[in-house]
């Protein structure tokens, strides 16, 4: 009876490192985003200097700074910060870290790179959304970044990272300010959102899952696909997600991905007209992601599966509502 009890005994929580470190240099780095887990700051490391990918918030500025130190990484050699969009979970805590590291410059996307400069516009539109209390709790205070320091990375922008090349490919899809970095050392891509989200809770025997993030209000289903395609004309290794760090086995996630995203599309439409719309495309939403959870393998009690799955599944029915509404998703 007590072998019974412990293998029907719900699995034990995962507990995530607040740094992984990978090889060529890479680690990532807990954004302290809400729960552990959920965004990543990923750094690398080049023959005595450093780059950031994505910055998280404000709030993230205190952790990465004291990992910064237990690596002995000084701020003054810390001589990039990569954005690979503007979203504030990815770049909210841009202009306070350029503040800490007086020699970096900040490379980002060129529709995103006025909005460095004058955060005006970002802050009011988040605002608009969240409303002020709730928006400068969770983003705090977002500092604009001198002009004179910010590299606008076009498509196909190349870098030369203390010898380490970087290449920059324009990938909209997810966003139309999003950029992809590869880099040809390890093989592999830095994706932002790009190649969705892929939480290490959801690890079964080394294999992961993925799913797209179709949030608000640039998403677009066709660049979203064409941006995949080419990140894999590449043959990469891995990609390293800003949720959740490194993945592998991308043949197969790409796949996966191609058919998330047009189910996520097929339900957005089915729903177009519905009562409650919002409310119904969460539902469903929500029952397609946990089905293919389970599918996956992943033995976490439903509940739980949900709970992780939740911020996404409400963003993701939000940014379906405004491309239904503005975008032609009902063609």
């Amino acid at each position: 009876m007590q072998a019974e009890a412990s293998a029907e005994a719900p699995p034990l929580p995962v507990r995530l490192p607040r740094v992984t470190d990978y090889d060529h240099g890479i680690s990532a780095i807990d954004a302290d985003y809400f729960r552990t887990g959920l965004a990543a700051i990923h750094l690398i490391v080049e023959a005595g200097k450093a780059a950031l990918v994505d910055t998280g918030t404000s709030s993230s500025v205190a952790g990465l700074m004291e990992i910064l130190h237990q690596k002995n990484i000084a701020p003054v050699d810390v001589a990039y910060v990569f954005l690979t969009h503007i979203h504030l979970d990815h770049a909210g805590g841009a202009g306070e870290f350029m503040h800490r590291f007086p020699n970096a410059k900040l490379v980002v996307h060129p529709r995103g790179a006025r909005h460095m400069a004058d955060p005006a516009r970002l802050v009011a539109s988040a605002m608009a959304v969240y409303g002020e209390a709730e928006f400068k709790r969770v983003y705090g205070v977002i500092r604009p970044v001198e002009a004179n320091r910010i590299v606008e990375a076009p498509d196909g922008f190349s870098l030369d990272f203390n010898g380490r090349p970087l290449l920059f490919l324009d990938t909209p899809g997810h966003a139309r300010h999003h950029y992809c970095i590869f880099d040809k050392q390890s093989q592999s891509f830095f994706t932002g959102d790009t190649f969705g989200i892929s939480y290490r809770e959801f690890d079964v025997d080394g294999m992961e899952f993925v799913f797209p993030t179709t949030t608000p209000v640039q998403f677009d289903p066709i660049a979203a696909h064409a941006s995949l395609d080419r990140l894999m004309t590449y043959n990469p290794s891995y990609a390293f997600l800003t949720h959740y760090g490194r993945i592998g086995h991308l043949p197969r996630h790409v796949a996966e991905m191609h058919d998330l995203i047009d189910a996520h599309v097929s339900i957005a439409r089915k729903l177009h007209d519905a009562p409650n719309r919002h409310s119904a495309l969460m539902e469903e939403l929500g029952e397609l992601l946990l089905q293919r959870v389970i599918a996956h393998g992943c033995k976490l009690p439903e509940e739980e599966i949900r709970s992780l799955l939740n911020l996404d599944v409400g963003l993701n029915a939000q940014g379906l509502e405004y491309w239904l509404d503005h975008a032609g998703g009902s063609s």
